[in-house]
Parts: C-alpha cells; structure tokens; sequence
C-alpha cells in the first residue's frame, strides 16, 4: 500500500517516514498486531460439511471450491477492512457489493493451495494478490489520487561494447 501511494492508510496502524531507499524501509514499528486472516470455526465447520461434495462426479469439486471460496474470499481483505477502519456493517455491505469478484478470488486461493509442494509459495501470492486488489480499490474509491511517481528514473540503457585492447 506504501509502495502505491495510500501511506495514509497505512499510518492508522503503523508510522510511515515520509522518505526511504524503498517502501519497506519506510514503514516503522506497528502500533497493532497484525492479523493476516482471522481463525474462524464457522469457515472451519463449512469446509468439513461441503468436504463431501467432492465425492460427486464432475461438479462436486468446483461446487466445493467455489462454496468454501465464498467465505475465504472476504477473509483475505481482513488486513484491509482493519486498515480502514470498518464497522461489520460497513464490511459486510461491502463485501456484498463485490460479492462474485471475493467469491471468485476465494476458490482461486483455494485451488492453489491443493498444490502440493508450492502451496506456501502460493499463499505468499496470494497475501501478494490481495494487497494490490486493496491498492486497486482504493484508485477506484478516489480517482483523483495521483499516480505514484518512481522515486528513481530507470538507468538509461546503453549498449556495452567490448574493447579488445
């Protein structure tokens, strides 16, 4: 979010100096923990009664990720929603008008983590993901932001040259 512009956002939970070698070293220590996903029984005791569907021939699987990613798509904008400060109904509002868009990155997540050996890889991307679906949002709530300029132009390319003497 620091890296994209929305600093102030950030600074609810957490000190941002105002300049830095990159975003990282920019934020300071956090005023709060920080909460990934919250553990959540009901999503636990859903995903234990919709195991079975996987059972049905053809559509059992994509009915179970696509059932379980309706819960666990909301869940990887806790960071966000704590970030703006939003009541539940302000939340749940929310997520209701973007209903299909949490749905559909829900079951993606959930795919990927099937994968066996990459799974973690995947759950850092999809934190990764998540952010920048924030940062996106945020563009869309305030249009005229301005875009973020690099603090650094990229180095002019060159040809290289080889002399042989």
């Amino acid at each position: 979010m620091v890296n994209e512009g929305f600093s102030d956002l950030v600074t609810t939970h957490r000190p941002v100096l105002p300049s830095g070698p990159s975003p990282v070293a920019r934020l300071g220590k956090p005023h709060h923990a920080s909460v990934y996903a919250p553990f959540s029984l009901r999503q636990i005791v859903e995903f234990i009664l919709c195991l079975p569907l996987s059972f049905v021939p053809w559509i059992g699987v994509p009915l179970f990720l696509w059932l379980t990613g309706y819960r666990a798509g909301p869940f990887q904008h806790w960071r966000y929603f704590k970030l703006k400060e939003w009541t539940a109904q302000e939340r749940n509002a929310y997520i209701k008008k973007h209903r299909l868009q949490y749905t559909s990155f829900g079951a993606v997540f959930l795919v990927l983590q099937l994968v066996p050996v990459a799974s973690m890889l995947f759950l850092l991307t999809s934190a990764a993901g998540s952010a920048m679906w924030a940062a996106d949002l945020e563009r869309e709530e305030n249009p005229d932001l301005e875009a973020v300029v690099p603090a650094s132009p990229p180095p002019e390319y060159t040809e290289y040259v080889d002399d042989p003497v």
